[in-house]
Order: structure tokens, then C-alpha cells, then sequence
């Protein structure tokens, strides 16, 4: 590896973009988590019937509430995850804005839950939405990390191909534009002749 590469890397680390958001996704997760376990018992919602509630509710599974009962399986895929987005983050040259921000919501997100399972064995969810599956803040900052990241690809990103073909045009017209000069077929306006 290359000391320009290991510096770049570095330097996409300390950026402090990212650092921001997994701070924000984590403390703000596991402050609502620390919250409805205080105030809630488990299976408790308040208020008791609405569209929207807090329900206390422990997930052994995946955001949604799926895989129930492979926590020890899932803590091992969300450590991979979690190893998998940093090396997709240090891969890119110069990451704008949007996929720092994406890149720590969704770091902040996987830990928020893995901390969870490291100390209690199952993640906390007490967002109830309708008849959506409960989820928590963590899950919230992953899935906004993604539509971020995929707004990014679809509509954002430079499109190298775009770029050069454009560039290509450009050029060919400057270079047609330069030999039609040195031709003597692109005259200026007739002045006349001097007297």
C-alpha cells in the first residue's frame, strides 16, 4: 500500500462528518431505548391504542423484527456489516457530503443495536407505527443511511462515461475550431480595404 493511499484513508477517519452522525445515531438510540425501559414494561405501550405508540418490545431478530431468536448468528453478520461499510468508505476517492452523513448513520445504527445484544442479549424497539413491525432509533439511522447512499447512486453521482463523452465533444469541437483557423476558412468581419 502506497503512503498516499494509507494517508488518504486516514484522513476519510478523521473526518469529523461521520464521527458527528455515529454519535448522534448512537447516544440519541440508546438514550430512547434507556427511556422506554425506565418507563415502559415490557409489552407495555403508551397510550394504549392510537396509530402511533411506544411499545415496549425486545427483538432477538433483524430490524423488523425478522430472524427472530439468531442472536448470536446476527451479532456475527452485524460486526461483518460493520467491518463491510468501512472498507466501502475507505475505497472511496473523496466521498462527498451526502455518503459521510450516510456512512455514519448507518455505522451508528449497527452499533446502537449491537450494543444492545453484547449487553442484554436482544435490541429494545418500542417505535409502533400502525401495522408496521416496532423498530428503534438504530434501525431508523440504517435505513435513512441507505436511502441516502441510494439517492447518492441514482441521482447524484457523476457518471464517468457522461463526464467524458461530454469532455470528448468539447474537444473535438475546440480542435475543429483550431484547424478551421489555421485553414484560413474562419474570417472575422470585412473591414474594408485601407485607403
Amino acid at each position: 500500500m502506497t503512503n498516499e493511499t494509507t494517508t488518504g484513508s486516514r484522513a476519510k477517519f478523521t473526518d469529523p462528518v461521520p464521527w458527528i452522525m455515529l454519535v448522534l445515531a448512537v447516544s440519541s438510540d440508546q438514550f430512547t431505548k434507556w427511556l422506554t425501559v425506565e418507563n415502559l414494561l415490557h409489552g407495555e405501550s403508551w397510550p394504549a391504542d392510537g396509530f402511533f405508540r411506544f411499545t415496549h418490545a425486545w427483538n432477538t431478530g433483524t430490524a423488523f423484527s425478522l430472524f427472530q431468536g439468531q442472536g448470536d448468528i446476527l451479532t456475527w453478520v452485524s460486526l461483518g456489516a460493520v467491518a463491510v461499510l468501512a472498507w466501502i468508505y475507505r475505497s472511496i476517492i473523496d466521498p462527498p457530503w451526502v455518503l459521510r452523513i450516510a456512512f455514519g448513520l448507518q455505522l451508528g445504527g449497527a452499533i446502537g443495536n449491537l450494543i444492545d445484544r453484547f449487553r442484554l442479549g436482544h435490541v429494545t424497539d418500542f417505535i409502533d407505527i400502525g401495522p408496521w413491525p416496532i423498530f428503534n432509533i438504530a434501525d431508523s439511522s440504517i435505513v435513512i443511511g441507505i436511502g441516502l447512499m441510494l439517492f447518492y447512486f441514482w441521482f447524484l453521482e457523476d457518471k464517468p462515461n457522461k463526464k467524458a463523452e461530454t469532455a470528448g465533444i468539447a474537444q473535438d469541437e475546440v480542435e475543429a475550431d483550431a484547424g478551421r483557423t489555421a485553414a484560413g476558412s474562419v474570417t472575422g468581419p470585412d473591414l474594408g480595404t485601407p485607403e
